[in-house]
């Protein structure tokens, strides 16, 4: 299989264990031989017609013959048509897009001429070349055909590539009650989704995206769309939320990086086939880090967050996409291991003895480390219990990659009596644990 996300397996025994954690032997790695067509921007306005360097582009393909072109036509497609899907397909709509973009009105250009020209401008892009990180995982909306004690999953992915852009990629998977996890191959070539509606990339209104209606969400990637988001969609926090009627909505928290600014945004979808990306609202969402409850608490929304980049707070709004209130302090630093800021490690999980928040925390040397906290069912501020030790942290030749000292996660899934947990290491891999509920909660006190 031919994957720039490498599947790769320790030389060790399959049965591997950092105190009552089992660490699987299975590992995803970033690499920069996967990647999507994507359109290629030159300027395409200037105060005089001889400066604009997109029309002066088309200006040299249309002056070329036509043997040259299907001679040059010819050389592109043996370089790149097997390295992506539908390629000629994306080169005739990206000739649409440089059309109408520069005026140029009805031409009498041939079909080749047509997708030589969308070819001059698009590039390929290597999107987890530099690093890939921080997953999250919840249950698949299909789960049909799983055998009793497995659960079909969907995992998000942080991949950065050229000029640190940080875009979502996801996996699917089975994970088993005994501790099993098999993740379903991907194709040689990955696509981007689509925006339905240009239009709104500049302002500030929620943007609808979709995946190829033949391309496999294994497959797909999405990239920033909006201005807001221009230089990264980061750290996706997944949940499935459950409404008040019983329906699910799969639900994710991220962070918008402008290059300048930040802002925390939703990703929702029903179906992982359409997405709709909103900012969220209010005083709230000017933070990093915020995780999302999968039911209400009390009739509302509820949240957690690091709303001052030290301590983690409660939140809750009558509204998922608007959060004003600035929340209730419920944790702090206590352990020198967290004395410089603890976080959250993706949404609160339900269990019978309440709700299980995994956390991180960060020392000395800016070394990060997995915790976990248990919160009260009813008044999540209330905090019944916490781990005085790290439950996971960078060890060995896990210290080294692109951010050193690093363990970090986005979200797990509690399976039967399982703790799923996918986790970044040193921004440059993703492992897999997993730990019985009993055992977790030994750690805590």
């Amino acid at each position: 299989m031919k994957a720039s996300i490498r599947e790769t397996r320790l030389k060790s025994s399959r049965n591997r264990y950092r105190g009552p954690l089992h660490i699987h032997d299975l590992r995803l790695s970033a690499d920069p031989s996967r990647v999507v067509l994507r359109p290629f921007h030159l300027t395409w306005q200037a105060q005089q017609a001889e400066d604009n360097r997109a029309l002066k582009l088309v200006e040299n393909i249309t002056a070329l013959g036509e043997d040259e072109v299907t001679a040059e036509y010819g050389k592109v497609l043996a370089d790149f048509k097997d390295r992506h899907w539908q390629t000629e397909a994306m080169f005739a709509e990206r000739w649409q897009e440089v059309q109408a973009a520069l005026g140029l009105g009805q031409t009498d250009f041939s079909p080749a001429r047509q997708k030589l020209i969308g070819a001059y401008f698009c590039h390929e892009y290597a999107y987890a070349a530099a690093a890939l990180m921080n997953p999250s995982i919840v249950p698949h909306p299909d789960q049909s055909g799983c055998e009793s004690g497995a659960v079909r999953f969907i995992m998000s992915l942080r991949a950065v590539g050229e000029g640190h852009i940080s875009s979502i990629a996801f996996r699917e998977g089975i994970a088993s009650a005994s501790g099993g996890i098999d993740l379903w191959p991907q194709s040689s070539w990955a696509t981007s989704v689509e925006l339905d509606n240009a239009s709104l990339t500049d302002g500030d209104s929620a943007v609808t995206v979709h995946r190829h209606a033949d391309s496999s969400l294994s497959n797909t990637v999405i990239f920033p769309v909006t201005e807001q988001q221009r230089n990264g969609l980061e750290d996706l926090r997944l949940v499935r939320f459950r409404h008040d009627d019983g329906s699910y909505e799969w639900i994710g928290t991220y962070t918008a990086y402008s290059g300048a600014t930040i802002r925390s945004e939703l990703l929702r979808t029903t179906d992982f086939k359409q997405f709709v990306l909103e900012p969220i609202e209010g005083k709230a969402g000017r933070n990093k880090g915020m995780a999302l409850f999968p039911e209400k608490i009390g009739g509302q929304y509820a949240m957690i967050g690091r709303q001052d980049g030290k301590n983690l707070f409660l939140l809750q709004s009558p509204r998922v996409d608007c959060w004003e209130d600035e929340g209730r302090l419920i944790m702090e630093p206590e352990f020198p291991w967290e004395f410089i800021q603890i976080g959250n490690c993706g949404s609160p999980i339900r269990t019978p003895h309440g709700w299980l928040l995994l956390t991180h925390g960060v020392g000395a040397m800016r070394k990060y480390a997995l915790g976990c906290a248990l919160l009260d069912l009813d008044d999540p501020s209330k905090v019944i219990a916490r781990t005085t030790q790290p439950l996971l942290t960078a060890e060995n030749a896990d210290r080294s990659g692109y951010v050193p000292n690093v363990i970090y996660t986005c979200g797990a899934m509690l399976l039967e009596d399982q703790l799923v947990i996918p986790y970044g290491i040193s921004d440059s891999s993703v492992g897999f644990a997993n730990i019985s509920l009993d055992d977790l909660l030994k750690t805590m006190r």
